[in-house]
Formats: C-alpha cells, structure tokens, sequence
C-alpha cells in the first residue's frame, strides 16, 4: 500500500491560503480606488485565480469586502501593540497613537484608502483603530485626564478627524504629515480639557520608530513577525 505524503496536505492548505490572500489583496485595491462595484470575474481576474476558487472561500463579493476591510484594520492595530505598554498618562497613549495613525496616511497609502472608503462604519468595529481609540479615550476618562462625559460622541469626533486627517493628506499631498497630524492631535487634547501647553507639549512628544509593513502573497503582517 502507498504511503500518503505528510506534505500533501499542507501543500494544500498552502495553496489555500495563497487563493484567498490574493483575492482579499484584488479586493483592497479595489476599495482603495472607488471601484467596489466591479464584479467577481473583475476580482478573480485580478487575483488571477478562476471564479470557481472564489465560491471555495466567500460567499459573496460583499463577504469579501468585509473580510478585505477587516484585514487592513487588524494590520493597522497591530501595528501599535506594544509601542504604548510602557505610558503610564493615558492622555499621552491617546495622542501618540493618533499621531502614528496619521503618519501612516502617506507610508502605506493603499491600506489607508481601504479605511478611508469604509468610512464611519469603522467606529463599531472591534478590531483595529477604532477599538483601540475607544480604548484610550475610556483610559483617559477613567483617569481624570479627558473631560469627556461620554464615550460615543468622543469616539465619534475623534473618528471623524481621523477619516478627515487621512482625506486630506491625500487630497494635499504637498502638506507635511507629521506636522499636520499633530496639530490636528493638540486641538483634539484640548477639546478633552487639557491646558494648551501641555497640550502642545504632548503632541510635540518623541515618537517610537515607525514600525514597517510587509504585505506578503499568503498574509498580512508586521515585519519581523514569524
């Protein structure tokens, strides 16, 4: 009797993952240009996989753009773990997250197209930037730093300066991010009740290295993850 190959099945689920990595990539390119009206042979011909493949892991070109969405907010998100462990001010954890998000318009500005396209539908989300806005604003709250008395308009100014911030970078592209970003942040601090010195004085705060992004065929991730 043949031996069954040990490496068979991987070298399916391989081919799996790689068919449905591609078809989420075709799929953010297409958000991130305006164009989720195109059909499923449009995305499969991007992808450069055949229709049927499509049907084997979505259900529906909207299931698709949900999943494609929901994949560039967790390589946003995943890109701050960590980078705020050590902040014990939750006003100064809330800005230099803002602030990173904001460089990110013009480092990595397909991933931000995709955000910008979904619009306000990422405040509900749980994953990515929003949660961990949400996460923040409730910290600062708690702590006495933020004078907010509740967190869902909060969240909501905050959300929209952060979709307006993006917009605008990309519309002024002669504009300088950083500085831009961080004026945006100072006026936010002091919507929150901060002084406006201190207010400047955090927004003006060293920031962490920019961690950088590696979109490979199989999978979205952070470099130097395994």
């Amino acid at each position: 009797m043949a031996r069954k190959s040990v490496g068979a099945p991987n070298r399916t689920e391989q081919r799996k993952a790689r068919t449905r990595a591609a078809l989420v990539q075709a799929a953010q390119t297409f958000i991130a240009a305006g164009r989720t009206n195109v059909s499923v042979l449009d995305i499969t011909r991007a992808a450069d996989v055949g229709t049927g493949s499509f049907y084997n892991h979505f259900q529906s070109k909207e299931q698709l753009y949900q999943v494609a969405v929901e994949r560039a907010l967790d390589v946003y998100g995943s890109l701050f773990d960590g980078l705020t462990t050590e902040l014990v001010d939750p006003a100064h954890t809330f800005a230099q997250n803002f602030r990173m998000t904001g460089r990110l318009h013009r480092l990595y500005p397909e991933l931000s197209k995709v955000l910008l396209r979904s619009g306000l539908d990422i405040v509900g989300s749980v994953r990515g930037v929003a949660t961990r806005a949400r996460r923040d604003i409730e910290a600062a709250i708690r702590a006495g730093r933020f004078s907010a008395r509740d967190i869902a308009p909060a969240l909501l100014v905050v959300a929209g300066a952060m979709l307006c911030l993006g917009e605008f970078l990309h519309a002024h592209p002669e504009r300088d991010d950083a500085e831009t970003t961080d004026q945006v942040v100072e006026e936010l601090l002091r919507m929150f009740g901060l002084s406006a010195d201190e207010a400047r004085e955090i927004s003006l705060r060293p920031l962490p290295d920019m961690p950088a992004v590696l979109i490979d065929p199989q999978r979205t991730r952070a470099v130097g993850t395994p």
